[in-house]
């Protein structure tokens, strides 16, 4: 598994709704009460939509980073010819 993978895995809402899926079942299957499993799956499913926008936005500052290094904009807007009226 590349960092690639990983950080597609961590971005991903179907990733987190299976943790959460996994989890709430598990506390299910041993014993734990309804609200103490809604209480669970409800913070995987913050946390999960948490760690994804913020790797999300870490790749979205590091596109920008490289394709405008040093603070240059990336592209820079030609001058225009001044305008020419009708009658010349």
């Amino acid at each position: 598994m590349t960092w690639d993978d990983i950080v597609r895995k961590l971005t991903s809402r179907k990733f987190w709704a299976a943790v959460a899926e996994f989890v709430s079942m598990l506390m299910v299957a041993l014993g734990s009460q309804e609200s103490e499993t809604t209480k669970i799956t409800a913070l995987i499913m913050a946390g999960g939509g948490l760690i994804a926008y913020i790797v999300g936005e870490g790749l979205a500052d590091a596109a920008r980073a490289k394709a405008a290094p040093f603070g240059i904009p990336f592209s820079v807007e030609e001058e225009k010819p001044p305008e020419v009226d009708a009658k010349g």
